[in-house]
């Protein structure tokens, strides 16, 4: 293989890079915001992308996130791969943030007021299947109006920057081929 690692990671090495990358989050997104921007393809297309990556990561379904934002992708006409990008919104400093938000206003959808739930682990996740459903519905329920509304900021808030990056590098294209 030709990018592969001289000595293999073992499990916690691995689990250790994943929560925490070698050379940090801020190079682990500024790796993101260059993927996308330098994606083929029109800003609209990519933004969208990008947004339904976005609205995958609001839903309580993990480990299914990159095929929801496929799915919506392809539905809406969006790039796939910005998509993909779009789920890294969704990490482990991030998720806990989103799962009370999204917790929190389903419980005030469904009159349920506050969310006051006993976090005994043991008991939560027992045989009971209610315990889980207790968590989950709300969740369902606010992370599709919350997700749709990230997804709109991030769409309107990525396409203007795409626009831009993709006018210098046509600019910048033009006067290289000049000289």
């Amino acid at each position: 293989m030709l990018f592969a690692r001289r000595k293999k990671l073992n499990f916690f090495q691995r689990l250790k890079v994943w929560i925490w990358p070698q050379n940090g989050w801020k190079r682990a997104a500024s790796y993101v915001w260059r993927r996308v921007w330098r994606l083929k393809g029109t800003p609209h297309i990519i933004a969208l992308g990008f947004a339904a990556g976005v609205f995958a990561s609001f839903t309580p379904f993990i480990g299914f996130h990159f095929l929801i934002g496929f799915a919506v992708a392809w539905v809406f006409g969006g790039n796939l791969v910005a998509s993909a990008l779009g789920t890294f919104v969704g990490n482990p400093i991030t998720f806990p943030f989103i799962w009370w938000f999204t917790l929190s206003v389903g419980t005030r959808i469904l009159g349920h007021g506050t969310v006051e739930f006993d976090w005994d682990w043991a008991r939560l996740f027992s045989d009971s299947y209610t315990n889980i459903w207790m968590i989950m519905k709300p969740m369902i329920v606010a992370g599709v109006p919350t997700g749709i509304v990230a997804a709109a900021l991030s769409y309107f808030l990525i396409r203007p920057a795409i626009e831009a990056y993709q006018a210098g590098r046509r600019q910048k294209s033009k006067n290289t081929h000049i000289m």
